[in-house]
């Protein structure tokens, strides 16, 4: 079955079909955050730090960086938080951006095999990335998506994917160095959003044999209680066989659904993970479980 290695200086995370789900934690992204960006154009990067550590600490296996700000230096910005990332955390990183020159700042600077995120199915895209993707031995985010944009037919998406695969091929990418994002649409918007993209990872899963991720919270955008609707659609995509999502760590009902779905999958043999999570610990000079502790027999 296919796996996806990647690695820090230190650590490895393996994504594949038989392996419990692969969290990249999405908070590194200025986009949205007025603060994060107005610290990073300014070198200030306490607040990565914080929330680096923050999302391995509630559960993530890899981060994904992105140093998107405009007007600013961005391959300056993303190699100075690359590394301030790696000097904090081990996990492996998902280097973010849609300028070519950031990406391979970011990769020239990187400790380890990282992810790519991303490369789209136009020309001139895949003529610019994949070759960066084969000099840094990295693996790569294809995003199902090409000149003519973003089709509402799965079957086209997968068509863009299975193009990507292809072209990878013919710089020496092998298909396991490729993680497929089926693009997930905001399902208020889109009602079947979540059934298109459900069809084309098991299409992905099955035809192409390669690893999918997605942005997670996508689905819910417009929506309210919206970690309700990442929850189960994260709980639902794992089923079809999706293996990896960009997604917020921070939030205990998404890590929650995640954990769940690995252990109704068999990706958590002994449902060991989730005792580990979720056991409440006994309390102080409590015997229950002790070995040779003996129960007393009804009368």
């Amino acid at each position: 079955m296919t796996e996806t290695l990647l690695s820090s200086a230190s650590k490895e995370v393996r994504i594949g079909f038989d392996r419990p789900f692969v969290i990249i934690g999405e908070r590194i992204n200025p986009t949205g955050r007025k603060i994060l960006a107005e610290e990073m154009s300014k070198g200030d990067f306490s607040r990565v730090e914080a929330d680096a550590i923050a999302q391995v600490e509630a559960g993530a296996h890899m981060l994904d960086v992105n140093a998107g700000i405009p007007l600013a230096d961005e391959p300056a910005i993303l190699a100075e938080a690359v590394k301030l990332v790696q000097s904090v955390t081990d996990v492996p990183l998902s280097i973010d951006s849609s300028i070519v020159a950031a990406l391979e700042s970011g990769l020239s600077v990187y400790q380890g095999k990282a992810l790519v995120n991303s490369v789209t199915g136009e020309e001139e895209r895949l003529e610019l990335v994949l070759p960066l993707v084969a000099k840094y031995g990295a693996a790569v985010v294809a995003i199902s998506n090409d000149e003519t944009g973003i089709s509402e037919d799965p079957d086209q998406r997968f068509a863009v994917a299975k193009k990507i695969v292809e072209r990878a091929a013919d710089y020496g990418i092998p298909r396991e160095d490729i993680v497929v994002d089926p693009l997930v649409m905001p399902i208020g918007a889109i009602n079947s959003a979540g059934k298109q993209v459900m069809h084309i990872v098991r299409r992905l899963r099955e035809e192409l044999k390669v690893n999918t991720t997605c942005g997670g919270s996508n689905v819910s955008f417009g929506l309210p209680n919206r970690n309700g609707i990442n929850s189960a659609f994260l709980t639902m995509a794992i089923a079809s066989g999706m293996t990896s999502a960009i997604t917020s760590p921070l939030q205990a009902e998404v890590i929650q659904a995640v954990m769940g779905a690995d252990v109704m999958m068999g990706h958590d043999p002994d449902c060991a993970n989730w005792i580990r999570k979720y056991r409440e610990p006994s309390a102080d000079g409590e015997t229950r479980g002790r070995r040779g502790s003996k129960r007393r027999r009804p009368a």
